[in-house]
C-alpha cells in the first residue's frame, strides 16, 4: 500500500490563518469530488472556524464523541478514521496531543502509512530543533514539540503568514482568543510586535533553508554543476590588498536595484604567500565594509586559489565574481594565470575585472630579509668552508666522488641555514669548482673527460641551488611569522587594554611611545578657526620629553584622517613598523570618534533639556499650579464668610474640594521635583530584588476604581529595582491610562523575563505592561509624549502639567530599565515597563507576600 502523502500549513503564531487555510482546502478537494472528512479542528469559539465547518464531514460524528463538541472536534480518534478510511483527513495541530496523551503527530504517522493524505497545521515554535531559539524569544518553553524529521518528511509545506500588525489587529477584534482576558495577557507576552516579527523571521528563515536545501539536493542528485541563477549571487574574490573596497562598492551597486540579491566577499588563504602575514588591516577593513554593505565576508582556504573561489561561488550558486586587474596589464593578488583559469572555468557564471590604476592594486609583497648581520658572516663562511671541507677530505682515505660532494653540500646547506640564498649559491660555486680540480679526473685541472662526472658536477650544483632555496626560504618564513605573531600579540594587547582599561588619549600614546622606544608620541590637529590660517597644524596631545614645537620635527608620521596625525620623534621606522603604526592610528582615530560622539551627545541632551525645562515650567507654574489654588483659595472663603450659611452636605463638598484641590497640588510639585532631579542627574536608586506583585499592590492602593483589573502572572521573578521609585512610575502609568481612557478598562498584565524582546542589552527581563482601550495616540506623537509638559490635550482643564509620563520614564531608566510604549490592537496605548530580571539573593518571603523596602523616592 502506498503511503499517504502529508500537506503541512505553516505558521509564525496563532491567529495567521493555518486552520482557515486547511478547511478552505478541504471544501476545494470535497467539491472537486474528494472524500475528505475532518479528525481534529480547534474551533475556539471562532465564528470564521466554525462556518467553514459547515458542510464537513467529521469523524467520528460529534454526536458519537464524548464531551462537547468542541473538545470532540478537537481530539482524533485514529481508530474511527482508520474505519472510515477517506481518502483525505483534516488534522488540526500537529503538535498537540489527544485527551489521553498521544502526540498528534505520530497518530498522523498511522494514518499515513494506512495510505490516507493528511493535511495539518503548524506554529513555528513547536519545531524540536528551534525550541531553544523560540524559548529565548518568547520566554516560554514549548512543552510539545515535533521532531524536525517528521515535519521535513511532509510532501508538501506550505506558509501562511501575516505582519504583525494584521495577527494584533485580528487579536484585538477577538478572532484569535475569544476571551478578554486571554487577549490581554497575549497582548503582554507572545502577541508583542517584537515577538511576533522575531517569530516570523523564524518561519521564513526555515522555510527557505528547506527550499535551499531541496534545491541543493536535486541539484547534486543530478549532478548539476553549472549555477542556476535563481536570485542574484554575487561573489567578490579579495587579494588583501587596498583595492578589494572598490571592489565590494562595486557589487553592492550592482546588486542595488536586484531583490532579495546576495553578496559574498571572498578571500583565498593559500598558506604560501608571504602577503597574507601583512593583509590582516586591509581585510578587517573590507570584512567591516562588506558588513555595512549588507553582505558575508568568508575566509577559504585552498593551494588552487582559481578553483577554490570557483568551487565556493558553485557551492552558493553565485551568478557573478567579480575580480580586480592593473590597467598596465598586471593583476594584482589574482595573477595573471589564475584569472586566466577563473575565465576558462567559470562556465556560466559571470566574471566582471575591474580595472584599478597600478598603484593601487599593485602587489606590496614583502620579502622578510635575513639581515645583514647574518648574511655578511654568511658569505665570509662560503669562502671559507668549502677549501676547509676539502682539506678535511684530503686527510680522510675515500675514494668515492659522491663522497666529497655529499659533504661539501652539506656545507652548503649550513651556509644557506645562516645567510639564506646568495650565501649559499657561492658557496655552491665554489664548492664545484674544488671538487672539480681535486676530486674529478684529470686531478689538478678544472678539465672533466669523463661524460658521466661533467652530469655528476651538474647535478650537484643543482641539487646545492635547489636545496639552498629551499633553506632559504623556510627561513624567512620562519621570520615572518615571528614578525607576524609579534605584530598581532601586539594588536590583541592593544586591544584587550583599550576595553578593560578605558584608556585616555595620552595613556595611548604613551603605550604606542613605549612600544617603539622612541622618545615622544603626539597627535596633531589642523587648525581651521583662529588667528592661525587654515592648514596649521598645533600639537593636541603628547607624551614623552623634548616637546616639539613644529610637526616637521617628527621623525615619522601617520595621517589618521584630514584633519589628525599621529607622530613619533626620536626614531625613524623601518617598513614593517610603519605598517604596525598605521595599525595604532587606525585604532586611535576610533577612539578619538567615539570620545567626540560622547561629547556631543551629552551636550547636545543637555542644552535640549535645559531649554525644554526652563520653558515649560514657566507655563506650568503660570496656569497648572494656579487652578488648583483658586479652587483651595475659593472653597477656604466661603467657608469662612460668616453671612453665608451651609449645610452639612454643602460644607463637606467645600471640604472636599480643598483636599483634592490640595492632593492636586501635591502631586504637582512632587512631580517637578522629581523632574528637576531627573535631569540634574541626581537620581539614586536604591536597587534590590523586587516582586511586581508587591508593587503594583502599593502603587494601586487607594485607587478605587472599577475599571482597573490586574492580571499578574504567578511565576514572575523579582526584578532589580528600587521599590519606592517603580511604585511611582507604576502609578502615575495607571493614572494617566485612566485619565485618557474614561470608558474602557485598565489590565495591569505581565510576561515572565528571558524573551528576545524582553531583554536589555543582553540581559534577560521582564515586563508589566498598562493596557487601555481608549483612543490612543498617534504614531508620530509617541516619542512627544515622554517629554516634560506634554498632554494629549493642552487646552483640556484638570489634566495635569504633563510630568507624568516623563518622571515614569526617567525613573525607569535611572533604575537600568526601558519604558515604551505601544498601540494596543483596537485602539488605545500600551505602556510596557521592562527592568532587568534580579541577580542577586532574592527576598525569603513569597513573591504574594513580600514587600521590599526602600527609602523614599520622591
Amino acid at each position: 500500500m502506498a503511503r499517504g502523502n502529508l500537506r503541512i500549513f505553516l505558521g509564525a503564531a496563532p491567529g495567521a490563518g493555518k486552520t482557515f487555510a486547511m478547511l478552505e482546502e478541504g471544501r476545494r478537494l470535497r467539491a472537486e469530488g474528494a472524500d475528505v472528512v475532518v479528525g481534529a479542528v480547534s474551533v475556539r469559539g471562532r465564528a470564521e472556524t466554525e462556518a467553514l465547518l459547515q458542510g464537513l464531514e467529521q469523524c467520528p460524528p460529534p454526536s458519537k464523541a464524548a464531551g462537547s463538541a468542541e473538545a470532540a472536534a478537537a481530539d482524533l480518534d485514529v481508530g474511527a478514521v482508520l474505519d472510515r478510511a477517506p481518502g483525505v483527513v483534516l488534522v488540526d495541530d500537529y503538535a498537540g496531543t489527544n485527551s489521553r496523551g498521544s502526540s498528534r503527530w505520530e497518530q498522523v504517522a498511522v494514518l499515513l502509512d494506512a495510505g490516507i493524505d493528511v493535511i495539518s497545521t503548524l506554529d513555528i515554535r513547536h519545531l524540536e530543533s528551534l525550541s531553544d531559539v523560540v524559548q529565548s524569544i518568547t520566554g516560554i518553553r514549548e512543552q510539545n514539540t515535533v521532531p524536525d524529521k517528521a515535519v521535513r518528511g511532509a510532501d508538501q509545506i506550505e506558509l501562511v503568514d501575516a505582519s504583525p500588525e494584521l495577527l494584533r489587529r485580528r487579536l484585538g477584534e477577538g478572532k484569535i482568543y475569544p476571551s478578554q482576558e486571554e487577549a490581554d495577557l497575549a497582548l503582554a507576552g507572545d502577541f508583542r510586535t517584537g515577538t511576533l516579527t522575531a517569530l516570523r523571521e523564524l518561519a521564513l528563515l526555515w522555510l527557505a533553508e528547506r527550499v535551499d536545501a531541496g534545491l541543493s539536493d536535486y541539484r547534486t542528485l543530478n549532478n548539476i554543476r553549472d549555477s542556476w541563477q535563481t536570485r542574484e549571487k554575487v561573489v567578490v574574490g579579495l587579494s588583501g590588498q587596498a583595492d578589494g573596497q572598490t571592489l565590494i562598492r562595486r557589487a553592492a551597486r550592482m546588486l542595488a536595484g536586484a531583490a532579495g540579491g546576495e553578496l559574498h566577499v571572498v578571500h583565498v588563504r593559500t598558506g604560501t604567500d608571504g602577503d597574507e602575514l601583512f593583509a590582516g588591516k586591509e581585510l578587517e577593513l573590507q570584512r567591516r565594509l562588506a558588513q555595512d554593505a549588507g553582505g558575508v565576508f568568508h575566509t577559504v582556504g585552498g593551494e588552487d586559489v582559481a578553483a577554490t573561489l570557483l568551487e565556493f561561488a558553485r557551492s552558493i550558486n553565485a551568478s557573478q565574481i567579480i575580480l580586480g586587474t592593473s590597467r598596465q596589464r598586471r593583476l594584482a593578488q589574482f595573477g595573471r594565470g589564475i584569472v586566466a583559469k577563473v575565465l576558462r572555468t567559470a562556465g556560466g557564471i559571470d566574471i566582471h575585472l575591474v580595472a584599478q590604476d597600478a598603484a593601487r592594486t599593485g602587489s606590496s609583497r614583502r620579502t622578510a630579509s635575513l639581515g645583514r648581520r647574518r648574511e655578511l658572516p654568511a658569505f665570509a663562511l662560503a669562502a671559507g668552508l668549502p677549501p676547509l671541507l676539502q682539506l678535511t677530505l684530503d686527510l680522510l682515505p675515500h675514494q668515492q666522488l659522491s663522497t666529497d660532494m655529499l659533504v661539501q653540500l652539506t656545507g652548503i646547506v649550513a651556509v644557506a641555514l645562516v645567510g639564506g640564498l646568495w650565501p649559499a649559491v657561492v658557496a655552491a660555486a665554489l664548492a664545484g669548482l674544488i671538487v672539480n680540480y681535486f676530486s674529478v679526473r684529470p686531478i689538478g685541472s678544472l678539465s672533466v673527460l669523463d661524460p658521466e662526472n661533467v652530469l655528476a658536477l651538474l647535478i650537484f650544483l643543482i641539487v646545492a641551488v635547489a636545496v639552498s632555496l629551499v633553506v632559504d626560504r623556510s627561513a624567512k618564513r620562519s621570520k615572518e611569522a615571528r614578525l607576524a605573531g609579534a605584530e598581532a600579540s601586539i594588536l590583541g594587547e592593544l586591544s584587550r587594554r583599550a576595553v578593560a582599561e578605558g584608556n585616555s588619549i595620552p595613556d595611548f600614546l604613551e603605550q604606542v611611545r613605549e612600544h617603539f622606544q622612541a622618545s615622544g608620541a603626539g597627535l596633531w590637529i589642523r587648525r581651521q578657526t583662529g588667528h592661525r590660517k587654515a592648514g596649521d597644524w598645533t600639537l593636541h596631545e603628547y607624551s614623552g620629553a623634548a616637546r616639539p614645537e613644529a610637526m616637521t620635527e617628527a621623525d615619522s608620521v601617520e595621517q589618521l584622517d584630514g584633519d589628525r596625525i599621529l607622530s613619533l620623534t626620536g626614531r625613524e621606522l623601518s617598513q614593517d613598523e610603519r605598517r604596525l603604526l598605521a595599525a595604532f592610528g587606525a585604532h586611535l582615530l576610533a577612539m578619538l570618534q567615539r570620545e567626540e560622539l560622547t561629547a556631543s551627545q551629552r551636550e547636545n541632551l543637555r542644552l535640549a533639556e535645559g531649554n525644554t525645562m526652563r520653558t515649560s515650567i514657566l507655563r506650568a507654574v503660570s496656569h497648572d499650579l494656579r487652578t488648583p489654588l483658586a479652587g483651595i483659595k475659593l472653597a477656604s472663603s466661603s467657608l469662612r464668610d460668616r453671612t453665608i450659611t451651609f449645610g452639612q452636605d454643602e460644607q463637606e463638598e467645600l471640604l472636599a474640594t480643598i483636599e483634592s484641590g490640595a492632593d492636586r497640588l501635591d502631586r504637582l510639585v512632587s512631580n517637578l521635583l522629581d523632574m528637576s532631579r531627573i535631569t540634574a542627574d541626581s537620581v539614586s536608586p536604591l536597587i534590590s530584588p523586587t516582586y511586581w506583585a508587591d508593587v503594583v499592590g502599593e502603587a494601586i492602593r487607594g485607587n478605587a476604581s472599577e475599571r482597573l483589573r490586574v492580571l499578574l502572572p504567578d511565576n514572575m521573578p523579582p526584578v532589580d529595582a528600587d521599590p519606592g521609585m517603580l511604585e511611582r512610575v507604576i502609578a502615575n502609568l495607571v493614572e494617566n491610562a485612566l485619565k485618557y481612557a474614561p470608558e474602557s478598562d485598565v489590565v495591569i498584565a505581565g510576561a515572565v523575563g528571558g524573551s528576545g524582546s524582553a531583554r536589555i542589552g543582553d540581559m534577560p527581563a521582564s515586563e508589566l505592561t498598562v493596557v487601555d482601550h481608549g483612543v490612543g495616540i498617534p504614531a508620530e506623537e509617541v516619542l512627544a509624549m515622554f517629554r516634560p509638559f506634554q498632554r494629549a490635550d493642552d487646552t483640556t482643564p484638570g489634566t495635569g502639567i504633563g510630568l507624568g509620563l516623563a518622571v515614569a520614564k526617567g525613573f525607569t531608566e535611572a533604575m537600568g530599565g526601558v519604558l515604551l510604549a505601544e498601540p494596543t490592537p483596537g485602539g488605545g496605548l500600551t505602556m510596557v515597563v521592562r527592568l532587568p530580571l534580579s541577580t542577586g539573593a532574592a527576598p525569603t518571603t513569597s513573591p504574594r507576600g513580600h514587600h521590599a523596602g526602600s527609602a523614599d523616592s520622591r
